[in-house]
């Protein structure tokens, strides 16, 4: 298949910020664009808007100024739905409404040629039920840009179920020949990114309700350790809490009340109050002239330990966490601090469900990577009172902020040695209460979870699901990539760890991790 060709004409219906921006970036590509909105004042102003923001480019001299002119000369205001006959892709972009959508393209139908192809920018409706309607419902696909459009590379290309293959492969190169990343996913709620991306806002929930941390300090290890742009309540503000809440309880619904989406009370509360973020004045941060930026809590300065050891497992069990352990035992050294290595000898290797190995001591403490246990159910687990976890990061070399949990049997003394030492190697160090599976890692857990489960679900392929989340919000890196990297079968015992902790199906495990941890296989090889 092949992109819809230039000397084909491409109408967008709805000139607000989503129809402007996929007008722009067609014109931009070479396609005579007629726009189209039942408002024609709306149209000369999206028009003009886009004139001036391609002007900007070539200011900034990131445009040719000759491409600007060609691209603004292709841009057409069409007075009445009538005049798209010609078009060979018409993208509609109006309310979310699915009554308004069917009727749009049921009008449509009357009016273009029988090969022209339906495309709906819909972030949240089946693309199924928008098609139902239609005489030839085969050439209705989903065409989900994330604004701004110009800016934002994914392009989810969403198949109903009557959606024919060629037509999702045409407006996929069609998106690829706008300078887009494209993806295909079937029509499911959320379809990738909107399901994908629960978890990220539901797991900052239930850390916030279980007082792990405040707010800005859980937005401060989600950024500043698991290198995502923003945590999720600086996103949160952001997005708006009303439109963030009427997401996950419109995905929740969609999938009946699956506990894995449940909204939370507390984000219902903030939409009660008005505190719906940047656009109120208010969210968890206040916003406007004068307003103070909380700080993230972090550790006082500790001395550094004067021994530190470095027990390993020997054999394939070191697999599970090492890569992680050896990571941040790289960070220590390069930090100048002698670290002693030994091997657990197979005589005094535990013979408990969980191996004590890999893991670090000093002046005492046992320090392990979170796998989903609290850390005081750890200590009980390995009769080791002095236990203190340390949460993941995506690179623990250049991490600015790492977090730790302390059993509640651990002595301070134990504590603070391992506060010494993580400072000695650069890092702020934070204290979150001890919750299972602690921060990053859990929410990392549940967003391979989820989109191992879109995989599973054929909802998209593995590359597709990382595409999207890296594309389409930014993550720093695909969540199977990174459940390659951490290791599957430690991630599915932070799953299974945390769905023990909580006795909920919202942590079950996803048929295809399993399946991947039984074979040792990975999702990118």
């Amino acid at each position: 298949m092949a992109a819809l060709h230039t000397d084909r004409s491409v109408a967008v219906i709805g000139s607000g910020a989503m129809g402007a921006g996929i007008a722009q970036v067609a014109a931009v590509a070479g396609y005579t664009v007629r726009l189209y909105d039942s408002r024609t004042e709306a149209v000369a102003k999206a028009i003009a808007d886009i004139a001036a923001a391609l002007n900007k480019l070539v200011a900034k001299q990131r445009m040719d100024a000759v491409d600007c002119a060609a691209a603004i000369a292709r841009l057409h205001a069409t007075p009445a739905l009538a005049d798209v006959t010609d078009a060979g892709l018409v993208v509609e972009a109006i309310v979310e409404n699915l009554d308004a959508k069917r009727a749009l393209f049921a009008q449509l139908e009357g009016i273009v040629a029988d090969d022209c192809i339906l495309a709906t920018n819909t972030s949240s409706i089946s693309v199924t039920a928008i098609a139902a309607g239609l005489r030839v419902p085969g050439r209705l696909a989903g065409m989900h840009f994330f604004n701004p459009v110009p800016l934002m590379a994914l392009c989810e290309v969403v198949s109903g179920l009557a959606t024919d293959a060629t037509v999702a492969q045409t407006v996929y190169d069609t998106a690829a020949a706008w300078g887009k990343n494209p993806v295909h996913a079937k029509s499911t709620p959320g379809f990738i990114v909107n399901r994908v991306a629960r978890p990220f806002y539901a797991e900052g929930w239930r850390l916030l309700n279980e007082q792990a941390a405040d707010a800005a300090t859980i937005d401060a290890v989600l950024r500043e350790a698991g290198g995502f742009r923003m945590g999720p309540f600086e996103l949160m503000d952001l997005i708006g809490h009303d439109v963030n809440f009427s997401v996950t309880q419109s995905v929740f619904n969609a999938y009946f009340q699956d506990p894995r989406f449940t909204p939370s009370v507390l984000q219902q509360e903030m939409v009660n109050a008005g505190f719906l973020g940047r656009k109120a004045g208010r969210g968890f941060y206040q916003y406007g002239d004068g307003a103070a930026a909380p700080q993230a809590q972090q550790e006082a300065a500790q001395r550094k330990p004067e021994y530190v050891s470095y027990t390993m497992e020997q054999g394939a069990a070191h697999a599970v966490g090492g890569a992680v352990i050896d990571a941040l035992a790289s960070r220590l050294r390069a930090a100048n601090i002698e670290i002693v290595q030994r091997k657990t000898p197979e005589t005094i290797r535990p013979t408990g469900p969980h191996d004590d190995a890999p893991a670090f001591h000093c002046n005492g403490a046992a320090v392990y990577l979170t796998d989903g246990r609290s850390a005081t159910q750890r200590a009980r687990d390995n009769h080791h009172p002095d236990t203190v976890l340390f949460d993941l990061a995506l690179d623990y070399g250049s991490a600015r902020r790492i977090a730790i949990a302390c059993a509640d049997q651990c002595s301070p003394a134990a504590c603070q040695a391992v506060v010494g030492l993580l400072q000695a190697a650069g890092f702020t160090v934070t204290r979150l209460d001890d919750v299972p599976g602690m921060a990053v890692m859990r929410t990392v857990a549940m967003l391979a979870n989820e989109a191992a489960d879109a995989v599973n679900q054929g909802v998209c392929n593995a590359a597709a699901a990382d595409t999207a989340m890296q594309k389409g919000v930014n993550y720093p890196r695909g969540p199977l990539a990174w459940a390659d990297a951490v290791g599957i079968e430690h991630i599915v015992r932070v799953l299974a760890n945390l769905g023990a902790s909580y006795g909920e199906d919202r942590y079950r495990v996803s048929p295809l991790l399993r399946r991947k941890q039984a074979s040792g296989g990975r999702f990118h090889e």
